[in-house]
């Protein structure tokens, strides 16, 4: 099995750089998509797509912001379902 090459994720502020986590998009997408009803087998399928989407853009990258794994996340997200892409784009926003 061949390893990947270690992706670093540079994080906002002074916090220091961590490694690329597929589980960590994986969980949230799931979250988003449970927040707005979406059935559990659905929002699971859902961040399948979205987690592999993010994946593949960020093969090629050595580093990447938090910042612009959510913008890709949300680009997936919103042609599979835009009511949860905008619930994840404006997550900081809604009270």
């Amino acid at each position: 099995m061949v390893k990947s090459p270690r992706i670093d994720v540079i994080k906002r502020g002074k916090r220091p750089a961590e490694e690329f986590s597929p589980d960590k998009i994986h969980n949230s997408i799931i979250a988003t998509c449970l927040s707005v009803r979406i059935p559990e087998g659905q929002a699971e399928d859902i961040a399948k797509t979205v987690t592999l989407g993010v994946m593949n853009w960020c093969e090629t990258r050595p580093e990447i912001t938090s910042a612009d794994i959510r913008r890709r996340a949300c680009q997936v997200l919103k042609g599979l379902h835009p009511d949860a892409a905008y619930l994840y784009e404006n997550y900081k926003n809604i009270l």
